[in-house]
């Protein structure tokens, strides 16, 4: 996780902290380089807090993070989950200049619970920064991700992955929703696992390239095995 672990965002699921972050850390990229290469690995994922008290929204230091990796190891594929920059086309056309092997976006949860989920963010705006980034960059893998648990119904999860692949997305990851702390909603269930199979069949069938579901499911879960073609 790069640019800080302050939040400017307070969403009620997340046990990020939420406050005043400092500004970027120019020696970051060559920190994170140094621990690519100490750890030889060949497939890496860049994600970050959100930080709408910057202009780009962090959009030049994911880019500098990006191009630093790729110039002292070529080979390794990179993932960016990034925030939805305020809808900035800029800042993701930032992003997409560096050439993240796969953009990745969460929505997060289905859009009737957006406001009490995640307040300070728009449904419409996550699903518009997935279908730009297939828009400007075809060869770019789009991604994104929810949690079940929250008090969604099934045919809305239904709904949001109908949504996804209109909006271009190639990869979905699912998993249940655990409230970090006590001060973060609860959960509403526990999510069977004869639904999240009906959650991967459905999103097979509508043509997405692969729907990954299950209760420790997360974005970052077996990410370079998701982005494999299947057996």
């Amino acid at each position: 996780m790069i640019l800080g672990n302050i939040c400017t965002r307070n969403c009620s699921y997340c046990g990020v902290s939420s406050g005043k972050p400092l500004p970027p850390n120019a020696m970051e990229p060559g920190q994170i380089v140094k621990a690519v290469i100490k750890l030889d690995l060949n497939y890496v994922v860049i994600t970050s807090v959100t930080r709408d008290d910057l202009e780009d929204g962090g959009a030049d230091h994911f880019a500098a993070v990006i191009e630093t990796i790729r110039s002292q190891k070529p080979t390794v594929k990179i993932e960016v989950l990034v925030p939805d920059f305020r809808g900035r086309k800029k800042s993701l056309q930032t992003v997409l200049a560096a050439a993240p092997f796969v953009l990745n976006h969460n929505v997060e949860t289905v859009p009737r619970l957006f406001k009490k989920v995640r307040p300070e963010a728009k449904y419409q705006r996550s699903l518009d920064l997935l279908k730009l980034s297939k828009a400007l960059s075809p060869d770019i893998y789009t991604k994104s991700g929810f949690m079940v648990g929250l008090g969604e119904e099934k045919e809305e999860v239904f709904s949001l992955l109908e949504d996804l692949k209109s909006a271009g997305c190639d990869f979905v990851t699912i998993g249940q929703y655990l409230a970090p702390t006590k001060e973060n909603l609860p959960p509403t269930r526990y999510v069977s696992p004869e639904e999240y199979e009906n959650y991967k069949t459905f999103g097979r069938n509508i043509g997405l390239k692969k729907v990954v579901a299950g209760p420790f499911v997360r974005s970052s879960y077996q990410a370079e095995g998701l982005v494999q073609p299947e057996e």
